[in-house]
């Protein structure tokens, strides 16, 4: 059957799809006191609690559509109604240019969808509130994504969704080729082996975008980094990394595996709609590009195969960043918690389409939607991508190189990246 799903909020796709990285995720990092005016830690108003009446309060949003507005819109009316503060939702035309003219007239939103790199830019320059910690939900966030938010080792702000990757299969293609729900594949062997069966001289068996958004899944699967756990050194040159791309390599060499910018397409939803495709690795964006796209291609998702140092997969993230200028932190807090309870964001994602980022949610969502289960299953195991100050020029880099790893051998691309990672982390 065809599936429908919701669309998934512009700013999280248009991460994805530009290399930006939720996330892209998609992820790190906090200033080490709280500013003047600052709420303490311990006088968090919980969401069952609404806060004293106290300043206006500003919330920019970028939004998908009228869904995510008027969703949006909804639950802070309801808060705005217990709390008995008042508050608005501004929809931004460009996110990011707005709220940097906030931040540089020292007006900046109260609230505001924040992705990872952008947190750790601003978290830099001590611009925002480091309030997360102080959720009354605070633990019950993803680990994967509490991580993706952290600076300085402080929690800075509550992630409001997320996305992963996983592989989408075209189902007719898939039966048409003989294979059953048996061969799903689990292992980097099987996924060259099944994909070798899907190519056709009309199709190629996989594709993928070329780039480590898409291809950083396999060095995840086997079991590289790109970073050490102290966030300080480069680990971009190892042997897990090179095994993985030439895993890559080695099947595109074969036919069987392809950038989808080498079929024609602009990304992997493109090639696998119009049948360029049998299988692509994508996030779950590509539920609203099929819906609204390729209705009559029928699909299915699984999680990706493991590699070897297990499984693997990127997420894709946004924070409710909070700017420490704020005139009403305890109000905002409260707001946070509202907007990120399991309730609240169960509702987002009947409205349209995110996962959330809380896991007592996740049972139910996939209830919901048990046919898009691979994706939040992939929190368990999803990585962030480097989001320090200076990392998205590299990333940037690593992607040019990779368009190059047909006719380059793995080691000398992981070696260029090295170098100018550890020269942006030695930045910080």
């Amino acid at each position: 059957m065809t599936h429908r799903f919701p669309r998934v909020p512009a700013i999280l796709a248009a991460s994805a799809l530009l290399l930006a990285a939720c996330g892209s995720g998609f992820e790190s990092e906090a200033p080490g006191s709280t500013p003047p005016g600052s709420a303490d830690p311990g006088s968090s108003t919980d969401a069952s609690t609404p806060a004293e009446p106290g300043a206006d309060l500003t919330i920019l949003i970028g939004s998908s559509g009228d869904a995510e507005t008027n969703l949006v819109n909804d639950l802070v009316a309801e808060w705005s109604a217990e709390s008995g503060v008042n508050a608005e939702v501004v929809v931004a035309s460009d996110l990011n240019q707005q709220l940097s003219q906030g931040f540089s007239s020292n007006n900046p939103p109260d609230l505001f969808y924040l992705s990872t790199d952008q947190m750790a830019a601003y978290a830099a320059t001590d611009s925002l509130e480091p309030y997360a910690e102080s959720l009354s939900n605070a633990d019950d966030f993803y680990p994967n994504l509490r991580e993706a938010f952290t600076y300085d080792g402080q929690f800075m702000c509550a992630p409001k969704d997320f996305s992963t990757l996983a592989l989408i299969i075209n189902e007719d293609m898939w039966t048409d080729a003989g294979l059953t729900e048996d061969d799903i594949p689990t292992t980097w062997e099987e996924l060259a082996s099944v994909a070798e069966q899907l190519t056709t001289d009309e199709r190629v068996g996989l594709a993928y975008g070329p780039e480590v958004q898409r291809i950083g899944v396999f060095m995840a699967e086997a079991g590289g980094a790109f970073i050490d756990d102290d966030g300080t050194t480069a680990v971009v040159d190892s042997p897990e990394n090179a095994e993985a791309l030439q895993y890559v390599k080695d099947q595109m060499a074969a036919g069987s595996f392809s950038y989808s910018s080498d079929l024609g397409a602009g990304w992997g939803g493109e090639a696998f709609g119009n049948g360029l495709a049998a299988m692509v690795i994508e996030g779950n964006w590509i539920a609203g590009a099929m819906t609204n796209d390729f209705p009559d291609v029928n699909y299915i998702v699984a999680e990706l195969p493991e590699g070897p140092g297990g499984k693997g997969t990127i997420q894709y993230t946004n924070c409710w960043g909070m700017a420490a200028l704020s005139d009403n932190i305890p109000g905002a807090i409260s707001l946070v918690e509202h907007l990120t309870s399991t309730e609240s964001q169960l509702a987002a994602a009947e409205a349209f389409g995110v996962m959330p980022s809380v896991a007592s949610a996740a049972e139910e969502w996939k209830s919901a939607f048990p046919e898009f289960a691979a994706f939040i299953d992939g929190a368990e195991y999803a990585i962030n991508l480097p989001s320090q100050p200076g990392t998205g020029d590299v990333i940037a880099d690593f992607n040019s190189q990779l368009e190059t790893l047909p006719a380059t051998e793995p080691e000398t691309i992981l070696a260029s990246v090295q170098q100018s990672l550890q020269a942006a982390l030695d930045d910080q």
